[in-house]
């Protein structure tokens, strides 16, 4: 690793974005014609490369296109299951107790499978959103179904390009046919990434968060008992219906109403006090025509009504993240690595020196599978004997300059800490905390899992106190910033 390796950089959880030799995801179909839609949809995926202003030939660009097209075909493999072939014989006999003691198993008794965890990708804008889905049921006829369907037919439908209440309705719709119970109720709350700069100093914040539901049967009416039940069982959980119900709905994509689509490659911009912002500018045709035929790839019609503009908008968060070849020298830091791997003289450092900026909100875009990681960076540095210090804004640039751009977590992490070394020049450490949706989608789905890497220069590589008072400060402060 060389640098890294000097710099004493640690990965406190490995992210597994550059895992080159992943799992092959499900193979849907078999024959030709899914490796010619694959090979269709590389070549786009190198197309927007390009148009990012990056070399597609460079190391951990290399892959990225494979990597791209199997996270979207696995993404949206729900086009091609049936729910039919998941519940057709996954149904028992249960018969319960009978109707004048109670209610209970196959005669009427509500069944609840709650926190199934779900990704799946917003139609309007072409990125992954996470769920947290919350079925119920009442048997009917004596019969119950296995519980992992109701799992497997949620996830069936969110394995497309959706919009919540939809993915709410249709999950709840696919379960009455199939099953013919008394009645289903289907919960969801999702969780939509926000434009990189309305997100908030922890990384949980800032989401765009909505809930929807959808219900048939003897859970539909304003009195109806078994619902009343459901949203009980959801208490029990921390889940309030009752208060989200009552909530005000955000608008659930933030680059939706940027401009209204006319048709794919064209939109009719939105206003602000009369100007049009510029983030909202015109995105390149060759790039909007090649997210295009991804969707055709795919074996989805980019004319569809819920699909006008979302390339145009997949393409507006691309372009935020474009490739910049400005000089390293933002607000007064001025990279000079010439001297940033001299090991300091040991000796005794005064703790009070420290100065530190704590839960600096970044998003950057993962080179590897084109999709956001987002969190919060800590910087800690040895001030200047005079005590003149740093102003927080000049390091929240800092962050917004190595974030806005192709990245991996890692090689943040170290260029953050060299510029502030190039400042400090005694001592610096990074820490860089980050929840990546490339974990949420692909194969492995790891929903809550996060990332935290180190970077450590100068005196806090040789004073491990110091380096500690400097965590434990993260760690005291983590409370206020909630």
């Amino acid at each position: 690793m060389g640098a890294l390796e000097e710099a004493h950089l640690a990965a406190a959880a490995a992210c597994g974005c550059d895992d080159d030799e992943e799992e092959d995801l499900v193979v849907l179909g078999d024959g030709g014609g899914e490796e010619e839609a694959g090979d269709a949809m590389e070549a786009a995926v190198r197309a927007l490369l390009v148009g990012l202003g990056e070399d597609d030939r460079r190391e951990g660009l290399r892959r990225t296109p494979k990597r791209v097209a199997k996270a979207f075909r696995d993404g949206t493999r729900g086009y091609k299951q049936k729910v039919k072939d998941i519940v057709q014989g996954a149904l028992f006999p249960e018969v319960g107790v009978d109707k004048r003691t109670g209610s209970a198993g196959g005669t009427g008794g509500q069944v609840v499978v709650r926190d199934i965890d779900l990704f799946s990708y917003c139609e309007s804008c072409l990125l992954p959103f996470s769920i947290q889905c919350h079925v119920g049921y009442v048997p009917s006829g004596g019969r119950v179904v296995g519980l992992s369907k109701l799992s497997r037919v949620a996830d069936v439908f969110a394995k497309r390009f959706q919009n919540p209440q939809r993915l709410a309705n249709e999950v709840c719709s696919a379960l009455h046919a199939s099953i013919q119970p008394a009645g289903v109720a289907v919960s969801l709350q999702c969780w939509h990434i926000p434009l990189p700069e309305n997100l908030k100093c922890k990384s949980s914040q800032g989401l765009i968060r909505t809930s929807h539901s959808s219900r048939s049967g003897v859970f539909e009416g304003e009195n109806s008992s078994f619902w009343n039940d459901f949203v009980a069982l959801l208490k029990l959980r921390g889940i309030d219906m009752e208060m989200d119900s009552h909530s005000a709905i955000p608008p659930w994509c933030p680059l939706r109403p940027n401009e209204v689509p006319l048709c794919n490659g064209h939109g009719k911009r939105m206003t602000t006090n009369g100007a049009i912002s510029p983030k909202s500018g015109s995105s390149p045709s060759n790039m909007v025509s090649a997210v295009s035929s991804m969707l055709l790839s795919l074996g989805e019609d980019p004319l569809r009504k819920e699909l006008l503009g979302s390339p145009q908008r997949y393409v507006q968060w691309l372009m935020r993240f474009r490739a910049c070849s400005l000089d390293v020298k933002l607000n007064g830091f001025t990279l000079n690595s010439a001297s940033v791997y001299e090991r300091p003289d040991v000796g005794a450092t005064d703790h009070r020196a420290i100065s530190s900026e704590l839960h600096l909100p970044f998003c950057a875009q993962c080179e590897h599978h084109l999709l956001p990681f987002y969190g919060v960076v800590h910087i800690g540095y040895f001030g200047s004997e005079d005590g003149e210090g740093i102003d927080r804004s000049h390091f929240q640039a800092l962050v917004h300059f190595y974030g806005c751009k192709l990245q991996v977590q890692e090689r943040m992490t170290r260029q953050i800490a060299e510029a502030v070394y190039s400042v400090s020049h005694r001592g610096a450490i990074v820490v860089v905390e980050a929840n990546h949706i490339c974990m949420i989608s692909r194969g492995i789905e790891k929903i809550r899992s996060s990332t935290a890497t180190i970077a450590v220069l100068g005196h806090f590589l040789t004073d491990s106190s110091a380096k500690a008072s400097f965590l434990q400060n993260i760690i005291d402060t983590a409370d206020l910033e909630e």
